[in-house]
């Protein structure tokens, strides 16, 4: 059974990757982001909010693919994390995409809530990263970006403070 630093480690980890504590939490920052705008890219904006969110995805996916599969194959950086398009093909596919943002911040929620995870061993397939290392980066830059997400929509007017 894990001792209380553990499960206090475990909880607190969890708290990070689903924000709200210091920032705000990506349920609040991609609902209601209005269809007409999730495409557009402000003066001085080097992205819009799709290809923040298709970033914020695919990173989420390979960090957490990195951290469990042992056959994991490293994406070429940087054409495979930034999607080419800048707007969504349709309202179904920015849909799918914020589940799948979703679902990967829960996969690595039940990674953290697993006792056996040990955040301190190093990944075998890996040089020298540690399912903690990667948990913190999962949750630094996903907060990262969910920064940016939150200048835009206050850029194009669709942000409410």
């Amino acid at each position: 059974m894990a001792n209380t630093e553990d499960r206090a480690l475990r909880a607190q980890l969890v708290e990070f990757l689903r924000g709200g504590s210091a920032h705000a939490d990506f349920t609040s920052v991609v609902d209601g982001f209005p269809k007409e705008v999730r495409g557009v890219k402000p003066k001085g904006s080097p992205y819009t909010a799709w290809q923040l969110l298709e970033h914020i995805r695919i990173a989420l996916d390979d960090l957490y693919d990195f951290s469990t599969n042992s056959h994991y194959a490293q994406p070429d950086w940087p054409a495979d994390y930034w999607p080419k398009e800048e707007a969504p093909p349709s309202s179904a596919a920015w849909e799918a995409s914020v589940r799948a943002v979703k679902n990967g911040l829960a996969d690595f929620e039940k990674l953290i809530g697993d006792p056996d995870t040990n955040f301190h061993a190093t990944i075998p397939w890996g040089s020298g990263q540690t399912i903690l290392r990667e948990v913190l980066l999962a949750g630094q830059h996903t907060s990262y970006h969910l920064g940016q997400l939150v200048l835009l929509r206050r850029e194009l007017g669709a942000w409410k403070e």
